[in-house]
């Protein structure tokens, strides 16, 4: 018996759940690479001198409502849950990211991926709220700690004067609203994926975050489009973010729904390690001392919430449009409007 018991501790890695739990990583290991990538054509926009942060995500959400929206009409398929419910998580978005892509103008690449990870203390408090999600002290200690060294980043900005930009604290402020209103979407959007799949979800996404989109712009960025001058370089830039856009929004469906927005935005923590490549390599500028001391507090706390961290609900599919039961706040909704 203590034989066979050996042998089958020795052999945890090939069972399912331990496969499964991998490929959650991984999947956010890749996300988290797809996201360093539109954060660098976000700034290099910046940089071209496009001041146009709405319009650099128009086009995204337009690809998701012409290939998820063509697949939802193809399908004849009937919404599960009220169409006001996807067009609050598009505000929420929108404005998560015209507020993240002003940032760029006002403050360095780095600070404005550091302090993105404020999202994740949001997440914690609005999945505690509405999801009801239970988290240990550990792992409350951890995201503490993750502030702690994303907060070091605004005092090398403010005091040290190395975070480069324009007005380095208005960036670090705008950044900072940017993560509620993107904890916000998260949860909201881990809310509806977990009761009806990503299919309608990222359709109507799509549709309304269009719709918001056209109407920022043209209250507040059509002078500014009508002074730019394209060239070939913008327009490559525009390419690349609409397809690392698509991507992004197609795949982070499939982590909050196999573990949750938690898990999805510390998996992102690591964006935030590319971001420094660029900075060095790419824009050759020099990283003060203060970033450093930031990444190890904050690799420390993401090591005690990992350690501590309960196995991911790998949740399937609902099957036949069914709600998982686990969530059934906005579908209850649902049937009460119809």
């Amino acid at each position: 018996m203590m034989t066979s018991s050996v042998v089958a501790s020795g052999r945890w890695w090939r069972r399912p759940e331990f496969s499964k739990v991998v490929s959650v990583l991984l999947l956010g290991q890749f996300l988290s690479f797809i996201l360093a990538l539109l954060t660098f054509t976000s700034s290099f926009s910046a940089n071209l001198g496009l001041n146009s942060p709405v319009t650099l995500g128009l086009f995204g959400y337009l690809a998701l409502t012409m290939v998820y929206g063509s697949i939802l009409l193809y399908r004849h398929h009937e919404l599960v849950i009220p169409w006001y419910w996807y067009a609050l998580i598009a505000f929420f978005d929108v404005q998560g990211n015209y507020l993240f892509n002003s940032a760029y103008y006002f403050t360095s690449i780095t600070s404005v991926a550091l302090l993105d990870c404020w999202t994740i203390a949001w997440v914690i408090l609005f999945t505690w709220i509405f999801l009801g999600t239970k988290y240990s002290l550990w792992q409350l200690l951890g995201a503490a700690l993750c502030g702690l060294g994303l907060c070091l980043v605004v005092l090398s900005d403010v005091g040290v004067g190395g975070g480069g930009g324009s007005d380095p604290l208005l960036g670090d402020i705008l950044v900072t609203g940017a993560t509620i209103f993107y904890a916000l979407s998260n949860v909201g959007e881990e809310l509806c994926v977990k009761q009806i799949g990503r299919l309608e979800v990222l359709a109507m996404l799509g549709l309304f975050g269009t719709l918001f989109s056209v109407i920022e712009i043209a209250i507040f960025e059509r002078k500014t489009l009508e002074a730019v001058t394209w060239s070939a370089e913008l327009i490559l830039t525009f390419v690349g973010n609409t397809a690392g856009f698509l991507l992004f929004y197609t795949l982070t469906p499939l982590i909050l729904q196999a573990s949750g927005a938690t898990l999805f935005n510390l998996s992102l923590l690591t964006s935030d390690m590319w971001a420094v490549v660029i900075r060095i390599f790419f824009y050759q500028q020099q990283v003060e001392w203060l970033y450093y001391v930031s990444f190890a507090v904050v690799g420390v706390g993401l090591l005690i919430y990992s350690k501590t961290e309960k196995s991911p609900n790998l949740s399937q599919e609902p099957e036949n449009g069914i709600p998982n039961p686990q969530y059934q706040l906005v579908h209850e909704q649902a049937s009460i409007d119809v």
